[in-house]
């Protein structure tokens, strides 16, 4: 809806006072130049570059967007710097306080201004996947026959939450993770500039750390913090925010961890020994550590997979299942949310039966080859599918196991280096035990001579 009298004095109010503003917003870039990461969508040409009026197009006008991003990476800012920057008009509406009147509302004055004065009309609409699928009907016409031009934003997956007659009626825009770099370019700018804290305080590198652990990726979280720790600061006379400060602001204490240097790999090995020992208590207290530090998902759930074989193997064959099913989901959610799925993994790897057997064969295997210990492929198990293979002597003997009656052959296999190596060492250490039975027999039957 248009601004009505009194949001026409707050923001009015805001000019004139502008630390009556939260941070975040009195940060907020004024122009596409000054947005913060996001930058493969705002090269020359873009959608949103053509919406702020930045070349003709000629014939072609702007598109409406939708904007696909998780909280914090910049999607109401964008359609601020839009409404500031274009010389449309510029209506806003959120989908948790608005419907059908609401938007009917805005396309009849979106028609009425653009045959009345000839003024195109902006509409953003925030979070439009709360909207119905009726109350995003009733967008179509305004979209298709471009009374508006719409800009929508969502944090779920729009392919989910958008009906598809109005995806294929905007072009889909998504907006990355803001990386760590981002977000410490924002804080030192909010620190310094007259919109900001002017100078009133300092930011040390071990505090401005932690609050980039804190905002994990969101801008307005950082912003936020970052103003309650200043005024704390300010209120206790110092003109620097310390640690101790911010851990006390955000209720949350900093993690000593450092993601490129020893903590990582330390915490790292202690969560995969204790996950070894099966002590599942220790190793959720290191899987939380590095949650809490801000460690990349992605490679807590890589190195769970290689404890599913390398410390449990055969003794539980669900184990390294459930390790790829964790990393997997953990790739497709993200933190928060990912943080649930690797307990679930760490948990059951930690509770799981344990054999490194598959570890030691490979181990001994590999470490034969390396001496050199090979020899040629016994002739019977050669490839005999090519002609002439028959005159070598290629395939001649071979015993097909599926021929007998109990599927198994008493023929070489191994090369005569290796006949009577053995590297698979199993345990009987929960389902294991079973492999331990089925490798005593499988061997006896092959005539395979004890080493």
């Amino acid at each position: 809806m248009e601004p009505d009298l009194f949001t026409a004095a707050a923001e009015e109010r805001q000019e004139k006072d502008p630390a009556a503003s939260p941070l975040a917003v009195r940060m907020r870039p004024r122009t596409l130049d000054e947005v913060v990461g996001q930058q493969h969508l705002l090269k020359p040409g873009s959608p949103l570059r053509r919406l702020v009026g930045e070349g003709t197009g000629g014939p072609a006008g702007p598109s409406s967007v939708i904007l696909w991003g998780p909280p914090g990476t910049g999607k109401t800012t964008l359609a601020y710097v839009v409404s500031k920057a274009t010389n449309k008009r510029f209506v806003e509406l959120s989908a948790i306080t608005a419907g059908v009147k609401e938007v009917r509302a805005v396309i009849d004055g979106a028609r009425r201004a653009s045959g009345g004065f000839g003024k195109e009309t902006v509409l953003f609409l925030d979070e439009i996947h709360r909207f119905s699928k009726a109350q995003q009907d009733s967008l179509l016409p305004a979209v298709e026959n471009r009374w508006v031009t719409l800009i929508a934003a969502t944090t779920e997956n729009p392919y989910f939450s958008v009906i598809s007659p109005l995806l294929s009626r905007s072009l889909l825009l998504t907006l990355e993770p803001l990386t760590d770099d981002d977000v410490r370019g924002l804080v030192r700018r909010a620190l310094t500039d007259e919109r900001g804290l002017k100078g009133a305080v300092t930011l040390p590198e071990d505090t401005e750390n932690h609050l980039l652990r804190i905002a994990g990726g969101d801008a307005r979280r950082a912003l936020t913090a970052l103003e309650a720790a200043a005024g704390a600061a300010l209120d206790k006379g110092e003109t620097e925010i310390g640690l101790t400060t911010l851990e006390e602001t955000v209720d949350r204490a900093a993690v000593k961890y450092d993601r490129d240097g020893d903590q990582h790999y330390d915490v790292a090995s202690a969560l995969i020994k204790s996950i070894r020992g099966s002590d599942v208590d220790a190793a959720l207290h290191y899987l939380a550590r590095m949650i809490e530090a801000g460690e990349d998902p992605r490679f807590i759930a890589r190195r769970l997979m290689i404890s599913a074989s390398e410390d449990i193997g055969l003794a539980d064959p669900n184990a390294l299942p459930i390790a790829v099913a964790a990393a997997q989901a953990v790739a497709m959610i993200g933190f928060p949310e990912a943080a649930l799925t690797l307990s679930h993994a760490t948990i059951a790897l930690a509770l799981a039966p344990k054999s490194n057997s598959a570890t030691t064969a490979i181990g001994a295997a590999l470490d034969d080859v390396r001496k050199g210990l090979a020899g040629p492929v016994p002739p019977h198990l050669r490839d005999g599918h090519y002609k002439g293979a028959a005159k070598l002597g290629h395939a001649q003997g071979y015993v097909y196991p599926h021929d007998l009656p109990e599927g198994i052959a008493t023929q070489q296999y191994a090369p005569d280096a290796l006949k009577d190596r053995e590297y698979y060492t199993p345990t009987r250490h929960g389902a294991e035990a079973r492999y331990a039975d089925a490798v005593e027999w499988t061997r006896k039957h092959l005539g395979r001579k004890r080493s």
